[in-house]
């Protein structure tokens, strides 16, 4: 006997006859184009499997009736890109520094390389900017630990600052406070005389004092004025400028504990022309000397 149909008496359609807890389902199908729509994917993702490589196996995969690549079209364009700017590479490769920038095929061509190239490797430091944060130099100012010519920069890339290589670039400034050079209270004067030099001293009798401090354990590499020496990495105390940070708590945990950051060697890392085209970007960025 048939089961007699029921309908819900507030919306008028029929349920499944399914309920629970006195609720009924009602039997309300998706709309006819929306399983068309359905089955075509079926069909569709079939043909796709048939056509292109789709199935990984144990040490391969399934290569399709056309058997294109995706990974093969990317490395293809790759090739071809390489191929396009050999030309340039090779010119770089041979020419001096000083032979890129005063050649502008040359220079656009290495400010472009080196703009790419210090997005992945300097960024992550230095900043997209290139403005830098604490610890790590702003490269877009006129302000250089080692110097900011175009072969100053070079050396600097090459060798790294404490990286290891056995030319990089050292500079080892005591650690005052530490290794008990300098009692408290002389950090403390030598501090208000550093932040006189740009102006910012809060105790003229403290920096008076520190004055004589600075010029018996930091003039020999700061300057008498402590306008800095690139020559040693010794940074410019004069300009405001602070890689640590300049308050006077920022220069009393520095002469008490020193800084040592370090910079890695990019020869062996980055071939020789894409250190000539992070040089010439770097140095154009706005502070090259």
């Amino acid at each position: 006997m048939a089961h007699e149909r029921e309908r819900d008496h507030v919306t008028g359609t029929e349920t499944t006859g399914h309920e629970w807890d006195g609720l009924k389902e009602l039997n309300t199908p998706l709309p006819k184009w929306w399983l068309y729509v359905f089955y075509a994917t079926i069909v569709w993702s079939i043909g796709y499997w048939i056509v292109y490589p789709a199935w990984p196996l144990a040490a391969d995969y399934t290569r399709g009736i056309w058997g294109y690549s995706q990974r093969e079209r990317v490395m293809e364009q790759v090739e071809q890109a390489k191929a396009a700017q050999a030309g340039f590479v090779e010119r770089i490769r041979e020419a001096s520094l000083q032979e890129i920038v005063g050649d502008e095929d040359l220079r656009r061509f290495a400010m472009a390389g080196g703009r790419a190239s210090f997005g992945d490797n300097c960024a992550g430091c230095h900043g997209a900017g290139a403005e830098g944060a604490p610890g790590y130099p702003n490269l877009a100012d006129d302000a250089w630990l080692w110097g900011g010519t175009l072969d100053d920069i070079h050396t600097t890339l090459e060798v790294g600052i404490r990286s290891g290589h056995p030319d990089a670039r050292v500079s080892e400034m005591p650690a005052f406070g530490v290794d008990q050079i300098l009692s408290r209270e002389e950090i403390d004067q030598v501090a208000e005389y550093v932040l006189s030099l740009s102006g910012n001293a809060t105790n003229q009798q403290a920096a008076e004092a520190g004055a004589t401090i600075f010029a018996d354990n930091c003039a020999a590499c700061h300057g008498e004025n402590g306008e800095g020496m690139t020559a040693l990495g010794a940074p410019n105390l004069s300009d405001a400028i602070w890689l640590y940070g300049g308050q006077k708590a920022d220069i009393v945990h520095t002469v008490t504990h020193s800084r040592a950051g370090v910079m890695p060697a990019w020869s062996g890392r980055l071939s020789p022309e894409t250190i000539k085209q992070l040089t010439v970007y770097v140095h154009e960025l706005g502070g090259g000397q």
